[in-house]
């Protein structure tokens, strides 16, 4: 597949340039050729075009012109094919369309994205004409046009949703609306498609990943190509998806893992155009509200399962503990000072030379790692592993990687980087690899941080048998589900740290936000990322508390660690280090009064979790999900639901002690000073003792525990609900013992709140 290639290695490859290069070949849609309404089967005339120069005064421009023929011997090439193309009905919210772009059979791969091959219910009726087919279902409608092939979605009001461009429908003398099309590069004849479809005013556009720029993304164009960013302020992702959702009632999911690139109205205001490496379009159209979109999209590509409750307490880790004494050390002191933790983070000082990743304990330095991982249990404590599946040429087992040749080759079968990169695709390397991550489990280890898996080589040839065009974006998958189902087979729990991922990633909890900076800048695109992540079906997302790389700032630490102890897990985690003694006394106090709050809300946030889970849901929530009638929510970004019941809003800028916060209908009552305010409406809103705001939706009960130093020393027997309620009922739900959810109904009686 030849593209045009970054300058430097492991950036984002951004394909669209190929979409507008002069020696291309450009193939636009044209009439139906055959079409079976029952079955949804058909072909498709694409029609060749060039673009040609033009002028309009002092302007030179170009655009696609129609051609006649190809070349010789022109009885032998067809210059406007005829390809196949169909529509599937999985259910009465979700359709499929495949295309084609040529005739020739068609290597089929196993597809890591889908949770299994989604079951057609089907639940359309079918009005088939000769122009056009209509297929009807409770909740929307499509018509496919024949004469000129195209589709236009509608919800069941009649409320066009979403419609493809069409060449001979573009707009204007000169109009930069892109059509529906595939190319032929000259340089090899490889092909790729631009599913170009309508963008209508007032639409927006949120999902694509864990994408730290605005959250609305209408005006950006975003490259779906993972990538190291060492930064939460830029384009760069750590976890695109292809996947996202309009305002307007309907979602698309482009299945590929080729490279992406979405163009939602940054080139033309009026339309989004998916430019996918493929030579096959396979893509799922949803109906709905943000929430039943999602339902829709995590039923196809899964959902996360419910990570253990020890895995919701405090992480503290830095970069990095370098040996045994010290990680003890760690441990006895935040028991000292009666800050809860559950777990204790070994980052990349663990092994003999350096941070040579070669999956064991340097003996030096960690003479018994089994007795000290048995005694941090003994105390309450987790303890989590840093590992890398890239091997530097001075690693240890650099060479028996190479020998065994179980990495990423390159077109001659050697080394395509620096660094051996583990070919997760190679049944011998999943062999090896297994084995070392088995025998850390063994020893005790709770949870293995996968961290990078964004540096497959491009221009690498792997075991699959595709090249890193393809496997590129698979990577993530293919490393943190081996990781995943190793770390459940062993443990009986499904949980990793994880950096990257692709479409179905969320099956394989947990993700965190990579390196943030640490600056306000840096905080508020981690929370940007996490929201946006959320809204692909990412139900545990976490990130580094007070920023990764940089000399903490105690005032933003603060602030960023009210953030964080409202995330689905908390994790304190950088360089220089971050351990709370190593500040001020008023510091570690605020710290510890804003990680015991979390852990005395430990049944709210362990119940809102399950329910995020079997839901397809966020923890940490865009609003937009829970109140999408409200226009005010679409264009917020810096406040969150946290779960169901809790509203937050970190305070983002410093020495800051109050920020307007937009509450939405019903009453909010504020957690800290029982203050309540009416919705609809923006409050500016002062903090209380902690750095942040924290409201509760009116009318619920929230479930709270006696404060413990680990989730391991939590009495389950005695949560205690606590109405948020301005009248004489209120609601919670509460996961007993971890197992069964039951509803709680709260009724206010002389002055005593009663539960049932």
């Amino acid at each position: 597949m030849s593209t045009q290639q970054s300058k430097f290695l492991n950036h984002p490859l951004d394909i669209m340039d190929d979409f507008y290069q002069l020696e291309n070949e450009y193939f636009t849609t044209g009439h139906v050729t055959e079409f079976d309404a029952a079955t949804g089967a058909g072909s498709l005339q694409w029609n060749y075009h060039r673009w040609s120069m033009d002028w309009f005064f002092n302007k030179i421009d170009m655009h696609l012109a129609a051609q006649k023929e190809k070349a010789a011997p022109m009885q032998d090439y067809v210059s406007h094919p005829q390809c196949k193309f169909s529509l599937s009905f999985i259910n009465s919210r979700t359709i499929r369309l495949r295309m084609k772009t040529g005739t020739a059979l068609q290597q089929q791969h196993p597809s890591l994205m889908l949770d299994g091959e989604p079951e057609i219910k089907g639940g359309w009726k079918i009005e088939d004409t000769e122009d056009s087919t209509v297929y009807k279902s409770t909740h929307g409608k499509l018509i496919l046009s024949k004469k000129n092939w195209k589709l236009e979605l509608f919800d069941a009001s009649g409320k066009l949703l979403n419609a493809t461009n069409s060449f001979e429908s573009l707009d204007g003398m000169h109009s930069k609306k892109y059509p529906f099309l595939f190319i032929k590069r000259s340089s090899d004849y490889s092909r790729s498609l631009a599913a170009s479809f309508s963008l209508l005013p007032g639409e927006k556009i949120y999902g694509c990943g864990e994408s730290f720029t605005g959250l609305n993304k209408r005006g950006q164009k975003v490259v779906l190509f993972a990538c190291d960013t060492q930064s939460t302020a830029g384009k760069q992702m750590y976890k695109p998806i292809p996947f996202f959702m309009s305002n307007r009632g309907y979602g698309m999911f482009v299945h590929t893992t080729s490279p992406v690139t979405m163009d939602f109205g940054h080139t033309h205001d009026g339309s989004k155009t998916l430019f996918i490496g493929e030579d096959e379009l396979d893509m799922f159209f949803f109906i709905g509200s943000p929430q039943e979109i999602l339902e829709e999209y995590t039923s196809l590509t899964g959902k996360s399962s419910l990570t253990p409750l020890w895995s919701f307490g405090l992480w503290m880790g830095r970069f990095s503990y370098r040996s045994q004494i010290e990680v003890k050390s760690v441990a006895d002191r935040m028991r000292e000072h009666q800050i809860p933790c559950d777990v204790i983070h070994i980052d990349a000082g663990w092994f003999k030379k350096g941070i040579n990743c070669d999956f064991e304990f340097g003996k030096e330095l960690f003479p018994e790692p089994e007795k000290m991982i048995s005694e941090l249990r003994r105390n309450g404590f987790r303890t989590s592993l840093w590992q890398i599946p890239y091997a530097t040429p001075l690693n240890p087992i650099f060479d028996e990687i190479v020998e065994k040749g179980l990495y990423v080759k390159d077109s001659n079968g050697n080394v395509p980087t620096e660094d051996a990169i583990l070919d997760f695709s190679n049944v011998d390397t999943i062999k090896w690899y297994s084995e070392k991550i088995q025998n850390l489990l063994r020893l005790g280890i709770s949870v293995i941080k996968t961290d990078f898996g964004e540096a497959a080589p491009l221009k690498g040839y792997y075991a699959s048998s595709r090249s890193g065009f393809f496997e590129h974006n698979n990577y993530p998958l293919r490393y943190t589900q081996l990781v995943n189902k190793i770390t459940k087979d062993i443990t009986g729990e499904s949980i990793i740290w994880s950096r990257s991922a692709w479409a179905g990633g969320q099956r394989n909890p947990v993700h965190w936000g990579g390196d943030a900076e640490v600056s306000d800048i840096g905080m508020a695109g981690s929370l940007r990322g996490g929201l946006s992540l959320g809204l692909c079906g990412f139900s545990f997302w976490s990130h580094d508390i007070g920023g990764f790389s940089g000399v903490p700032n105690e005032e933003l630490f603060l602030r960023w660690t009210f953030f964080g102890m409202f995330s689905s897990h908390s994790r304190v985690h950088g360089f220089p280090p971050r351990e709370p003694w190593e500040f001020s006394e008023p510091f570690r106090n605020t710290f510890r009064k804003l990680v015991e709050l979390r852990y005395r809300l430990m049944p709210y946030i362990y119940t809102q979790s399950y329910l995020a889970a079997k839901n397809g849901l966020p923890l940490l929530k865009a609003m937009l999900l829970n109140y999408p009638e409200d226009p005010a929510i679409w264009e917020i970004d810096d406040q969150y639901l946290f779960g169901n019941d809790l509203l937050v809003a970190p305070i983002m800028e410093a020495c800051t002690k109050s920020r307007n916060v937009y509450l939405p209908v019903g009453d909010w009552i504020n957690y800290f000073t029982g203050e309540t305010y009416s919705g609809k409406q923006w409050v500016n809103i002062s903090t209380a003792e902690l750095p942040g705001i924290l409201l509760v939706k009116g009318g619920s009960l929230i479930p709270h525990i006696a404060l413990a130093q680990s989730t391991a020393y939590m009495d389950w027997a005695s949560v205690e609900m606590k109405a948020f309620s301005s009248n004489s009922s209120a609601t919670g739900y509460l996961l007993e013992a971890g197992k069964s959810l039951l509803k709680v109904e709260g009724v206010l009686n002389s002055g005593i709140w009663k539960f049932e």
